[in-house]
């Protein structure tokens, strides 16, 4: 469980908010999406619930472990992915200790289910950033944490593996009961995962609620400054919500 109660952050102390008086609390098993355009503060909001960042006001408590899935992943050497994994377990293995067959088994199961368990033995180097990122959520997955942050996830992967992702992480949510905040530039992919919004305007101005409410075609358009269509498409089990740009300059 997140609870975060008006949240505010700005570099200066005289300069201008990011965001203020923000608040949300995010249940077991609930996901929440952050959508902003660049420099917004999206992932300085990630951060602080991750506990690297502190905000200018407010506070932030999180019941459970967290685990924190960074945009970017330059390792100091050149580990393989099943190490990099298995560091995922550090705070669970004691001072001196070698990891236990249980560690690896758990790094290997969540290599498994990222779907990168046939690059266990190669270098991290080697690999796209799409497949690293991966790497990283399964990481965070090895380390059992209840709660899971991540930075804009499918930014670096193919419309193929956006699905896959945007699907595992569907059921995370629902089968391992974790919370999860990701950040994205897709709309899209909110309202394919998402309980609950924030939007984040720049200048302080922010707003929170259910995804059926706030992802709405008349905030996203404030919110990107260009015109977003919502689109229906198919029917039943099968009907999706999309979110696509004009690509025209909106009056301010």
């Amino acid at each position: 469980m997140i609870d975060a109660q008006n949240l505010g952050f700005r570099y200066a102390s005289e300069g201008p908010y990011l965001f203020q008086d923000l608040s949300f609390r995010l249940e077991q098993g609930r996901t929440l999406v952050l959508l902003g355009r660049n420099g917004r503060g999206k992932t300085t909001l990630l951060r602080i619930v991750a506990g690297l960042a502190v905000p200018t006001i407010g506070v932030v408590r999180c019941e459970g472990a967290v685990g924190y899935v960074p945009q970017q992943f330059v390792p100091a050497f050149n580990y393989s992915v099943f190490d990099v994994v298995l560091m995922g377990r550090a705070r669970h293995v004691g001072l001196f200790s070698q990891p236990s067959p249980r560690d690896k088994k758990l790094a290997l199961d969540a290599l498994d289910l990222v779907g990168m368990a046939d690059f266990a033995g190669r270098a991290v180097a080697t690999l796209s950033g799409g497949e690293r990122q991966l790497v990283l959520i399964a990481r965070a997955l090895a380390s059992e944490a209840s709660i899971l942050l991540l930075d804009e996830p499918a930014s670096a992967l193919d419309f193929h593996n956006q699905a896959i992702m945007l699907s595992m992480l569907r059921r995370l949510s629902r089968e391992r009961r974790l919370t999860i905040v990701m950040t994205t530039h897709e709309p899209t992919h909110a309202l394919e995962i998402a309980d609950q919004v924030a939007l984040l305007y720049g200048n302080g101005r922010c707003e929170q609620g259910p995804i059926d409410q706030f992802c709405t075609q008349d905030r996203l358009t404030d919110l990107y400054g260009i015109t977003m269509d919502r689109l229906e498409r198919g029917a039943g089990d099968a009907k999706r919500t999309h979110i696509v740009a004009r690509y025209s300059a909106v009056d301010s």
